[in-house]
């Protein structure tokens, strides 16, 4: 596999940021030049449409070059780190880097609480009995721990404050669409509006549909061709509209692995290790600092990239803005990147359900489309 970094000059955020300046609202982080060559027009409508896990890679494997979605590229650019749903999304909704929002990944450590939450269910990170079986995740807190200890403005509302007008369709904002033509829907709807506006659509495929049967899959080919002929239907559909599709990172088959069979790792630990099963943040305990490294190793070779916390933050690989207050206290002492196939999961059914998987430093999961249909 190829390894690739994510390139910060040419990424989601700067796509976030060439909507925020379109709009006449401030932006945080440069432009991506692409997109700002296509904003040049004037249009009533400007919609981005995020399908989750939709990379180049995956649209390469499934479509072919003359077909609605390929023949529309507008070119190929960059996630984030990691290119993983939770810190992409959210840097897409904010206009900031990872570093910046601090949403790194699935689970995360917040030294408030301490205790590792899982994000976007705000609940205390999945882990399983004795036995093996998976244990019913507590609430993290009587509130939502990341609003509250990383929270930030997204887009929409920057826009609006602006004296522009945006709205949202996706599930996890009002008036919550709970399904593709749901959201569709409602984009239409939007669009029939007199007044120039932004709109940012969110749908969970096709990573959902990868993470249980494998991106490689034959039912995963199905449903690609599935949703190439229903958003070609929308775009029919639309007048003086610039369409942009894109994804937030892309997918890869994974060799899976449970933590819980490395009992060598576990004994160094304070706790469990947090952000993604691709890329995990370790807190060691203090006589096996040194040596943790070479532990790890021993059991995973080099299919895993291994950092401190001080290389990862010199290194800006989370993002080149201002860090977050709470940045070092989240990562941990060392971070274990992929750099391969190899994932690591906290739960042996986890291991054993997830074929695909994303977030570790590799091309394929890191380079994303931008796909523009102008109507």
């Amino acid at each position: 596999m190829e390894y690739c970094r994510p390139d910060y000059d040419n990424c989601i955020v700067n796509l976030s940021n060439s909507i925020l300046k379109a709009f006449g609202a401030e932006t945080s982080a440069p432009t991506l030049k692409m997109a700002d060559k296509l904003l040049e027009k004037e249009y009533k409508n400007v919609v981005v449409l995020l399908m989750d896990a939709m990379g180049i890679s995956i649209l390469e494997k499934h479509l072919e070059p003359d077909g609605f979605l390929r023949s529309h590229l507008a070119g190929a650019y960059s996630s984030v780190f990691p290119p993983t749903t939770v810190a992409a999304t959210t840097s897409m909704l904010s206009g900031l880097y990872p570093n910046e929002h601090g949403w790194l990944g699935w689970d995360m450590y917040y030294p408030e609480l301490d205790k590792n939450v899982t994000v976007f269910l705000n609940k205390e990170q999945l882990r399983e009995d004795e036995n093996g079986e998976l244990v019913e995740p507590a609430p993290a807190a009587d509130f939502n721990a990341a609003f509250k200890y990383t929270p930030y403005k997204n887009i929409i509302t920057r826009i609006n404050e602006a004296g522009g007008r945006a709205y949202a369709s996706m599930p996890y904002l009002e008036p919550f669409p709970q399904d593709l033509e749901a959201i569709l829907t409602r984009v239409g709807d939007l669009c029939s509006k007199p007044e120039k506006k932004f709109i940012y659509a969110y749908w969970n495929e096709p990573d959902g549909t990868m993470h249980v049967k494998g991106p490689d899959s034959s039912v995963v080919h199905d449903l690609m061709h599935e949703l190439e002929n229903r958003l070609e239907k929308f775009a029919s559909g639309l007048s003086d509209t610039l369409l942009l599709i894109t994804a937030d990172h892309s997918q890869i088959e994974c060799d899976n692995y449970c933590l819980m069979d490395y009992p060598e790792i576990l004994k160094c630990l304070v706790r469990m290790p947090a952000v993604e099963p691709r890329a995990l943040s370790f807190w060691v305990k203090d006589e096996y600092m040194k040596e943790f490294p070479d532990i790890f190793r021993e059991a995973f070779g080099d299919r895993f990239w291994i950092l401190t916390r001080e290389e990862v933050i010199g290194q800006k690989l989370f993002g080149t803005g201002r860090d977050h207050r709470l940045l070092r206290d989240m990562l941990g002492d060392y971070l274990a990147i992929s750099v391969s196939d190899a994932t690591i999961f906290l739960t042996h059914k986890e291991a054993g359900l997830m074929p695909g998987g994303h977030a570790g430093l590799t091309k394929e999961e890191m380079d994303i489309p931008l796909l523009a249909i102008i109507k």
